[in-house]
């Protein structure tokens, strides 16, 4: 995990030199910058999570800087002001253009390193609020017409009715996700928030403070618990949970209330859990990797999402619905899928379930051209990435004419997609074929937008 990165703007070297020593200290990233001209590089190198910027400079005084960003794209970051001849206007302006807090010079380390801390909790927690407001924008029904989709959708809003516990099973990327998000929208929480935790992607010891959060130094941080508070928590891969967070979470359950990490006040739990899982969870009970008493706790409710090759009748509705949501979301060109394509993807094994199926449409969008996407077209597509020799003979999937940032990510992006689609799903298996960790995989694959 990166540390905090904290800009400090200000024309006095030993003023920069010492704060940085001392942020450094405290185990945060530094930049510095000398003035305004200086701050404006540094803040397009590199967003910071948090900037302490002097109001007098020899280029631009602070406030103008300020209001610069504030009347650009907003504030990147929590900003905090310093100044050794500041008045009462000065600081009423800086907090009308947004300024987090107001800092006296000569600086005192305790009220700095307090100003740091809080600043960026507060800007921690505006993210999560930020996240959870976007899950919750669009529910997407799940897809498809089959006897299989209708009875299922009509099993999730029965379910949706009682406020029970849910476990889901399903093979990676057959949309468990998506009828978790479902259920929810079907329930009475409904306008409550949904909150999706990666168990899998949680670092290693960390599994505690993500689910219940922890109190340090007088801070809160809200865990997953409490960000649903009267919603949903979503558990994905819930089999990959520790023995000890297991026993914290069973404790919540069984007396409706737990203690944040460092906490003494009991927090109340009021959330809906739908857990989901690829794994035998009653396998995992008998070899004493998964709590019993949990395993019954979450199973009240199960239900299975079968893997898209028990429903192939729905390939033509979810081609033709994957077209449209990345036609509108990623302003990709349409393109429809030809009667003999529709055929040959219908007969395809879709090892990688409904994610393969999104993938590919994505690739041939991004790819291809014309308006018909041909069966030959698909059947290079889904032959994997073949590496041009010389310039000629294969088919790399990054145009060169757009600059380096944006093809290195389009590579990565199809670099990973394709080894989770040779992997079927499988995370582990596709870290260990490209080299890196597992949670580093989870991480980039939320930022390269690749989701379950």
């Amino acid at each position: 995990m990166s540390l905090p990165h904290i800009l400090v703007v200000d024309d006095e070297p030993d003023i920069r030199n010492l704060v940085r020593e001392i942020l450094e200290d405290e185990d945060y990233s530094v930049a510095t910058a000398e003035d305004g001209a200086h701050a404006r590089t540094a803040l397009r190198e590199r967003r910071p999570d948090l900037i302490l910027l002097d109001i007098w400079m020899p280029d631009v005084d602070g406030i103008s800087l300020l209001k610069e960003w504030f009347e650009g794209e907003g504030l990147p970051c929590p900003v905090v002001m310093m100044s050794g001849h500041g008045t009462v206007e000065t600081a009423v302006e800086a907090t009308r253009l947004g300024a987090y807090d107001f800092l006296e010079k000569p600086l005192s380390l305790a009220k700095l390193l307090l100003t740091v801390k809080r600043g960026l909790e507060a800007d921690q927690l505006q993210q999560e609020n930020i996240g959870l407001r976007r899950h919750g924008e669009q529910v997407i029904e799940p897809t498809g017409h089959s006897a299989t989709m209708q009875r299922l959708r009509e099993q999730v809003k029965r379910i949706a009715q009682h406020d029970t516990w849910v476990l889901i099973h399903g093979e990676p990327g057959s949309g468990r996700e998506t009828f978790a998000r479902y259920l929810h929208a079907q329930s009475l929480r409904r306008d409550r928030p949904f909150v999706d935790l990666a168990v899998a992607a949680i670092e290693k010891g960390n599994a505690v403070r993500e689910l219940f959060g922890s109190e340090e130094g007088g801070a809160v941080h809200y865990g997953a618990l409490e960000q649903a508070r009267g919603g949903t928590l979503f558990l994905d891969e819930v089999a990959d949970m520790n023995l000890e967070a297991q026993a914290r979470l069973l404790g919540a359950l069984d007396s409706g209330s737990f203690l944040r990490a460092g906490g003494a006040e009991p927090v109340r739990v009021d959330v809906r859990i739908i857990a989901a899982t690829q794994r035998d969870l009653e396998q995992e009970v008998r070899e004493g990797r998964f709590r019993e008493a949990l395993f019954y706790h979450l199973n009240v409710v199960p239900l299975h999402i079968p893997p898209l090759r028990e429903h192939r009748e729905d390939v033509p509705e979810l081609l033709s619905s994957y077209v449209d949501r990345l036609v509108l979301q990623e302003k990709l060109p349409y393109r429809h899928f030809g009667t003999d394509a529709q055929n040959f993807l219908r007969n395809h094994p879709w090892h990688g379930n409904i994610r393969e199926l999104k993938n590919l449409v994505q690739r041939l969008l991004i790819l291809g051209v014309g308006e018909e996407i041909s069966q030959a077209e698909v059947e290079s597509a889904l032959g994997g990435v073949r590496i041009a020799e010389g310039g000629a003979g294969g088919a790399f999937p990054v145009s060169f004419d757009q600059p380096l940032r944006q093809a290195r990510e389009q590579f990565e992006k199809a670099y990973l997609e394709y080894q989770l689609e040779k992997h079927e799903g499988n995370v582990s298996q596709a870290a260990a074929a490209a080299g890196v960790e597992r949670t580093h995989l989870y991480r980039k694959l939320r930022a390269l937008g690749i989701r379950d």
